[in-house]
């Protein structure tokens, strides 16, 4: 009966994995650190209400340590497959951390990153039918990350006017490269075998100086999975806005 169950299980998976994935993309941390002694701090979130709390600190002239952490809990309905609505569960909380090197390129102004870390989180996804509130199908488990990340500011300074003001802004590009393991990954409770991938995540970020060191920064880019996998897959934004604050840095914008 045990095998069969399995077996069953086995069968679900291509099915279940068609459309989802256990890992929801923290944003690509951008602090753009000048000096010793500042920090960058922020919080930003997206339409599916993965939200991300972010701290960086300048440790060195050179040398910066990061944070953040990520957590997307939701409960909304879907059409899956054609058929009667479904509702989803979604519970997913991860943390990181990493610690570079950085740069001012003092010709132009410009600031260069580069980091390394690691992170680790829990991921869960739960589908239900509508009508009977049954639970059609559970994935979950343990994730484990590392990454590297270049950071750079590739315009100058610029500004538009707009509500009788003049708004300074700037923008840059990010590239992360991850690998990333799912481990005690177990579906409707079965135990299945664990999977990996590597993402990489280019992205491109706009602050808008609002007040102060007040910034309000946009981050749109792209999630590329090198593997074909079935529940580890780019299948997730990392489209996120937010409000970002950096205090103790040179002077310029960045």
């Amino acid at each position: 009966m045990l095998r069969l169950l399995r077996a069953s299980v086995l069968l679900s998976l291509p099915l279940l994995a068609s459309c989802s994935s256990l890992y929801f993309p923290p944003p690509p941390q951008v602090p753009l650190l000048t000096q010793k002694g500042e920090w960058s701090a922020g919080v930003h979130t997206n339409f599916s209400n993965n939200t991300a709390v972010q701290g960086a600190y300048a440790v060195g002239e050179h040398i910066g340590v990061m944070g953040s952490a990520s957590f997307l809990h939701s409960n909304k309905k879907e059409s899956l497959f054609g058929s009667k609505a479904e509702r989803e569960s979604v519970d997913h909380d991860f943390v990181e951390a990493g610690v570079g090197y950085f740069t001012r390129l003092r010709k132009d102004r410009r600031v260069l990153e580069v980091y390394g870390g690691l992170g680790v989180g829990s991921t869960k996804r739960t589908r239900f039918n509508q009508e009977t509130n049954f639970t059609a199908e559970t994935a979950e488990g343990t994730l484990h990350k590392y990454f590297v990340q270049v950071n750079y500011t590739s315009k100058e300074e610029k500004s538009f006017h707009a509500f009788g003001r003049d708004w300074p802004f700037n923008y840059g590009t990010a590239l992360r490269a991850s690998f990333m393991q799912l481990d005690k990954l177990k579906v409707n409770g079965l135990d299945v075998a664990p999977e990996d991938n590597v993402f990489l995540e280019p992205i491109t970020y706009t602050r808008i100086q609002v007040v102060g060191p007040l910034q309000l920064q946009l981050i749109s880019g792209s999630n590329f999975g090198l593997r074909s996998r079935k529940f580890l897959k780019a299948s997730n934004s990392v489209f996120q806005f937010g409000i970002v604050v950096n205090i103790g840095g040179q002077e310029g914008r960045k």
